[in-house]
């Protein structure tokens, strides 16, 4: 136990340096292994001195050797979102509606916009009186942009024909034109439809059809090709673009080839894989059609809708959203005219579930029933039947969409 006795207390001078001389030889050695880290290997390992590897680096030297990491720079913020926010929810709600208008004059659609601030209005049927009349008056009553709808395809579906002059159907577009000379037509369409204060074409429809062209979509389609119908819509929708036209493609997941007619009843589609490969091929790649909406149909799709109509399905809209990466508003068809949902459900909760499921726009071209509505909606985000969430996601993309914020 002897040795253990510390230096100073043993043997005399001679021992004690020798001792001394041996502790600070060791110390040196000590600290040349501890400072090198030895030879490397070719991936960078220490491979000859473990002591080394495994010491721990001062912050110093980690801040000099190890690489710089840049941030990731944040994300602007959404200007949507104060816009939104800023907004009644009443107000909110009502920028996710788009109701039909007396097309005769402007006294409804005036009354409509400054009773009820309604995000859109839709001017449907053969009189062009207000579209003659203009809009002035009644965009003017807006708080915020307010968006102006008519259908106007060409063929058996038009809305300023009387005014401007006819178009052809989309089957007989692609018959007698380039898509380069559709986009033309549809660029003149586009400004004609401006001068009257139309800011939004229920139109191209992208669905694929081989039925008869007296059948609900017939020759509203380009073309049974799905490739040929994708083709020539995107030409439609460049066209309208050129003059600042909001195109709407429709009607998603496909109408072409169902079982009837949704403004009569209930229709089904074929299934879902079926789908994959006509009606849906044109929104693949969605992007390249630029800013649109896009209109769901009230088409019950086997392995997808569930037995509901696809405007009342959120899985449906959880395919537009998902599968095909669309980020626009999503709008229904005619909640409030067409058999395949007026047969099941009356238009306040027609609209709800819509909304609740997905949709950004809920249109009905029949008009009036505005407030009900709304009062319909108000009580329904108060009892979380619709969330509040889906109310302000909806609400920023419609604001978007419209360059309102």
């Amino acid at each position: 136990m002897r040795n253990e006795l510390p230096i100073g207390r043993r043997g005399g001078p001679k021992t004690g340096t020798r001792t001394l001389l041996a502790s600070a030889a060791l110390g040196a050695l000590l600290a040349a292994v501890l400072l090198d880290p030895g030879p490397h290997d070719a991936g960078g390992q220490v491979t000859g001195n473990p002591v080394a590897a495994s010491a721990p680096r001062t912050s110093a030297e980690s801040q000099v050797s190890s690489p710089t990491r840049e941030a990731s720079p944040s994300p602007p913020p959404d200007p949507c979102v104060p816009k939104v926010a800023a907004l009644s929810l009443r107000h909110r709600l009502a920028q996710l509606l788009m109701v039909g208008v007396d097309p005769r004059g402007t006294a409804d659609a005036l009354g409509l916009v400054r009773g009820e601030q309604v995000g859109g209005i839709f001017i449907g049927g053969d009189d062009t009186g207000l579209l003659s009349a203009g809009l002035d008056a009644v965009r003017g009553a807006a708080a915020l942009p307010l968006q102006v709808a008519v259908d106007d395809e060409g063929g058996r579906v038009q809305r300023v024909d009387v005014l401007d002059g006819s178009i052809p159907s989309a089957r007989e577009m692609a018959a007698a034109l380039s898509p380069a000379q559709v986009r033309v037509l549809a660029r003149d369409r586009a400004a004609a439809l401006e001068k009257r204060g139309v800011s939004m074409d229920l139109a191209p429809v992208v669905d694929t059809s081989g039925q008869p062209a007296s059948t609900v979509i017939g020759d509203r389609s380009f073309s049974a090709d799905p490739a040929v119908a994708a083709e020539y819509a995107l030409a439609f929708a460049e066209g309208l673009h050129e003059v600042g036209t909001t195109p709407v493609l429709k009607h998603f997941p496909g109408h072409g080839n169902t079982s009837g007619d949704s403004h009569q009843g209930a229709v089904t589609s074929p299934p879902l894989d079926a789908l994959r490969q006509t009606d849906l091929v044109p929104y693949r790649d969605i992007g390249r059609y630029g800013r649109v909406v896009v209109m769901l149909g009230h088409i019950e799709v086997p392995g997808l809708t569930g037995g509901l109509p696809a405007t009342l399905s959120p899985e449906a809209y959880a395919l537009l959203r998902g599968e095909f990466g669309f980020t626009g508003p999503a709008m229904t068809d005619d909640l409030g005219a067409m058999r395949a949902v007026t047969d099941r459900v009356d238009l306040p909760e027609a609209v709800r579930q819509a909304l609740a499921a997905g949709a950004d726009i809920a249109l009905w071209s029949s008009g009036g029933r505005a407030g009900e509505v709304l009062d319909h909606l108000e009580a329904s985000v108060a009892a979380g039947t619709l969330p509040a969430t889906r109310v302000d996601e909806a609400a920023r993309r419609v604001l978007k969409q419209k360059d309102a914020c």
